[in-house]
């Protein structure tokens, strides 16, 4: 048998080791959806019609929408001022390194592919935004989509796994634009950020507040990066940030609440989901709709916290909240009574799957402190003996309308019978 020389070995092991690079740059924010995570509900972390970016670039199924995605970049360019593809390129080329570190998984393209992957892609989606734009500004219906398809489009913007860097659309857009940065009349072109606007869904902002908080939300990485900041720079419950030292403590059911003396209520002094209030023994939580693609965009939010604001993970806090509280559909009908959901699914069960669904696998190194003395609270207002006794006194005689009847006149004869007892003692003693 040949042997081998220990030197050859040696040759081999430091070549790959030399090779080893690191699997996330400090520019990372695009990431695959964790396994654990993602198994859990594949279809809410896949796009329906159209890829963006590299992660689902060559997929069978998004194969049709490659010729729609390049008729638009094509019609962006014509838009543009400068009309001029070979700038655009350069652009591209230029950031294509700290592009590529965007991405957490090693990405199978060459550079010219990649290049050209990110321009389509990246024209696509202004082109689109333009579009949608002038159809809701100026009635112009020039978006070439059925609606529902069109709709399948606006989901598979908001998915986590499907984003370009948006540092490259700002680019590109000035590229093409130069008059916007420096411009009075923006009606033809209006500013980026304006466009933007048009894509974050109306259930969870309604537009005039979007286009408040834009100016103020900093630096973003993509859509899914913006919908977050924007939840966090309208709550009024983390500003300007909140502590997270505490631990996360369990907490009763919204029916186990509201036996124990909760009161629920709507909190209208807020548009931000996050911010629940607690005052003496009344919980205000913020108004939520529930309805197809409101699992998709959570999940999605969810998925990004884990993966990149691990340690600021405001809005897992809030699903940890939910599903505490949501464990059957009597919460659910509980929570829909008093107008806190809601439900467009029709079915109370399916929304308490959602909420219970939603916290399964998420990882949880700290907890933010005003939640935590929401719940803190709740659970000493509960644990007093004289409020679970009126729980039980209601679970075991209150809970139906015919025994909460049956108790009353029960309770009445015994007054009655007392009274009559008391004067028959009268009258002997007399």
């Amino acid at each position: 048998m040949e042997r081998r020389n220990p030197n050859d070995v040696f040759i081999k092991i430091n070549a790959l080791l030399e090779e080893a690079q690191p699997r996330f740059s400090k520019e990372c924010c695009i990431y695959r959806v964790p396994n654990n995570i993602r198994k859990l509900n594949e279809d809410a972390y896949t796009p329906d019609v159209v890829s963006i970016g590299p992660f689902h670039h060559g997929n069978q199924n998004l194969l049709d929408m490659e010729g729609q995605k390049r008729l638009y970049c094509r019609q962006f360019i014509e838009r543009s001022e400068t009309k001029n593809l070979e700038s655009l390129v350069s652009c591209v080329q230029e950031l294509e390194a700290k592009v590529r570190g965007c991405y957490s998984h090693d990405i199978k393209l060459s550079k010219e592919e990649l290049v050209m992957v990110i321009l389509v892609d990246s024209c696509f989606i202004l082109e689109l935004l333009f579009k949608f734009y002038f159809f809701l500004t100026h009635g112009d219906n020039s978006i070439l989509f059925p609606d529902q398809i069109m709709q399948h489009i606006q989901k598979d913007l908001l998915l986590v796994e499907n984003q370009v860097p948006f540092f490259v659309l700002d680019k590109l857009y000035n590229l093409a634009f130069p008059s916007t940065l420096n411009a009075d009349d923006l009606h033809n072109h209006p500013l980026l950020l304006r466009l933007i606007a048009f894509i974050i869904p109306t259930y969870i902002f309604p537009f005039d507040k979007v286009m408040l908080l834009l100016p103020d939300v900093g630096r973003i990485a993509h859509f899914i990066d913006l919908i977050r900041k924007l939840l966090l720079k309208s709550s009024q419950l983390f500003q300007p940030s909140c502590s997270r030292e505490a631990q996360v403590t369990q907490l009763y059911s919204a029916t186990e609440l509201h036996e124990l003396g909760v009161k629920f209520e709507v909190n209208k002094n807020t548009q931000c989901l996050l911010d629940l209030q607690l005052s003496a023994h009344t919980l205000r939580i913020p108004f939520i709709r529930v309805h197809d693609w409101t699992e998709l965009l959570l999940r999605n939010l969810l998925a990004f916290e884990q993966c990149h604001y691990i340690h600021e993970s405001y809005l897992t806090d809030y699903i940890l909240f939910l599903d505490f509280l949501i464990n059957t559909d009597k919460d659910v009908d509980l929570l829909i009574k008093k107008g806190i959901i809601e439900n467009w699914l029709g079915d109370s069960n399916a929304v308490a799957k959602i909420f219970n669904g939603l916290g399964v696998n998420l990882i949880y190194p700290d907890f933010n402190v005003k939640y935590s003395h929401i719940f803190e609270e709740l659970n000493s207002f509960c644990a007093h003996p004289w409020n679970k006794k009126v729980a039980t006194l209601k679970r075991d005689y209150c809970n139906t309308p015919w025994k909460t009847v049956a108790s009353i006149t029960a309770i009445f004869l015994l007054i009655l019978t007392i009274i009559q007892t008391i004067f028959s003692v009268l009258q002997v003693v007399h």
